[in-house]
């Protein structure tokens, strides 16, 4: 027998697709989007701290229209795999391919709002559809 656990063991190709097999959905989605984030020089959304500028990747969960202070604002929650973050476009009530589903790449300062981050008006780039 080896010293090695076998958790630091290399994980064999039998090993990898039994893993695969006992994973949720949900489980194979977020790891599916942590190597996007990774392949596309992303920040983690679960590392991001407050005051940080950041380019973050993922998938918008939901889209709302949300009034802040009487002014309408577009809100969308954008998950990596490790964490979430709400994206808000203010004055916006739509934008044309922000939709649940869809893949982008936000840009912006990350500020914290009740415990969340959350991203105002951030620059971003929509995923093409073939890719996702």
């Amino acid at each position: 027998m080896s010293a090695v656990p076998r958790s630091e063991k290399p994980a064999g190709r039998f090993r990898r697709m039994l893993d695969r097999l006992s994973s949720s959905q949900e489980d194979l989605e977020s790891e599916e989007l942590r190597e996007d984030t990774a392949t596309a020089g992303c920040t983690r959304i679960g590392d991001c701290q407050d005051r940080q500028i950041v380019t973050v990747t993922g998938t918008l969960r939901t889209v709302t229209l949300r009034p802040r202070a009487g002014v309408p604002a577009l809100e969308a929650e954008l998950f990596d795999g490790s964490a979430a973050l709400d994206v808000v476009w203010l004055g916006r009530r739509s934008i044309v391919g922000i939709e649940p589903g869809r893949k982008l790449i936000a840009s912006g300062r990350v500020s914290m709002s009740r415990g969340r981050r959350v991203l105002f008006n951030p620059k971003y780039e929509l995923r093409p559809l073939g890719r996702e």
